[in-house]
């Protein structure tokens, strides 16, 4: 039994090595490329190569440090998400964690500059739901890339604005869907100029940097008259300047949104019928997250960051030896993040809450 799971263990290592590679670049991209994206070991061995490791992080993602103590202390976290990423890759076999841009950050900073669902705001009780959808004929597998309905992947920056980009993409999708035409939407209007707080909790309000939620954003979205398009309003990653929304350069208008059942084939069914749709996730696992199929055995549903839901899939999985149904999710840090921009993560039971806030919109259809 031991040197059967043995084999089993060595045989998932050199898949998940495989996989690392095909999805993260060809053989052309070097062997930093390939060092910097490992999949990390079952021990502390790693670490004896920190030095190198480090090297090649700094490199790859342009990290400077202003003194010599602020170099140290980075060298430390580094070297502690190197320990991190190895208990997550124990927790979470199905995907591959590592090296990120991100693996100089505590927790609490990665928190604080690159999530940004405001935990004190929660869907209102008499949020629109969204209406019962037949499932029995869903596609096995269906991406919202293939159909022109996605922008390209965004990156937010050291700002909590993830509800901005969970929203704009939305959007996009829904605009898509009734004109015909792929805009890229306004996040740094919503960041601006949508301040709409939650009526049932006093004081929690969509705040640029420090947070938002996608449905106050939509209805924000609704009460303003629509969403400029990136190139008349663009991203500059702060919330310290003041609205600049100009109603007459208006490029996508919300017609109503509402949330969908906790039910995955309905989500599904929205998905398929109503374009890509806004989701809150906890994002524990993501800042260590470098490929696969994220599945982690534990994973709390505290909600923490907004995110795109642009399809699904099946895939196997080399640790459980059978085919794995995922959710296929754009996210807002960069192209050099997960797979491309994106994040695949198990479908079935509500892994780190990814079904349990998920809004559909549907956008005007006009002519211009």
């Amino acid at each position: 039994m031991a040197l059967r799971f043995s084999f089993l263990f060595l045989f998932s290592i050199l898949l998940a090595t495989s996989f690392l590679v095909s999805v993260n670049g060809d053989i052309n991209a070097g062997d930093d490329d390939i060092l910097i994206r490992q999949v990390v070991g079952d021990d502390d061995n790693h670490l004896l190569n920190a030095d190198h490791h480090f090297t090649i992080f700094k490199r790859r993602f342009g990290k400077t440090y202003a003194s010599d103590e602020e170099h140290h202390y980075r060298f430390s976290v580094f070297k502690a998400n190197l320990r991190r990423a190895t208990r997550h890759q124990k927790l979470d076999p199905s995907a591959v964690h590592g090296v990120t841009q991100f693996s100089d950050m505590t927790p609490a900073e990665f928190r604080l500059k690159f999530l940004g669902v405001n935990r004190r705001l929660r869907l209102p009780s008499d949020a629109n739901k969204a209406p019962i959808l037949p499932t029995e004929d869903l596609p096995s597998d269906f991406d919202w890339r293939e159909h022109g309905a996605v922008t390209p992947v965004k990156n937010q920056g050291s700002c909590g604005s993830c509800w901005s980009f969970s929203t704009t993409g939305a959007l996009e999708g829904a605009n898509f869907l009734a004109t015909g035409k792929l805009v890229s939407l306004s996040e740094q209007q919503l960041v601006d100029c949508d301040h709409e707080c939650d009526p049932e909790e006093k004081g929690s309000c969509d705040s640029g940097c420090n947070g938002g939620l996608m449905n106050s954003a939509f209805e924000y979205t609704l009460k303003a008259g629509g969403l400029m398009r990136e190139e008349d309003y663009p991203y500059t990653g702060t919330d310290h300047a003041t609205c600049k929304f100009d109603n007459t350069k208006v490029a996508a208008k919300v017609a109503n949104f509402s949330i969908v059942s906790l039910d995955e084939e309905q989500i599904a069914a929205n998905l398929v019928k109503n374009g890509p749709l806004a989701v809150a996730i906890n994002a524990v696992f993501m800042q260590t997250y470098v490929g696969g199929v994220s599945c982690p055995y534990i994973c709390s549903k505290q909600l923490d960051h907004g995110v795109l839901l642009v399809g699904y899939g099946t895939g196997f999985s080399p640790i459980r030896m059978k085919e794995k149904p995922y959710w296929i999710i754009k996210n807002s840090w960069g192209e050099k993040w997960g797979e491309n921009g994106y994040y695949k993560i198990c479908r079935g039971r509500n892994v780190c809450g990814v079904d349990s806030m998920v809004s559909t919109v549907a956008a005007v259809s006009t002519s211009s």
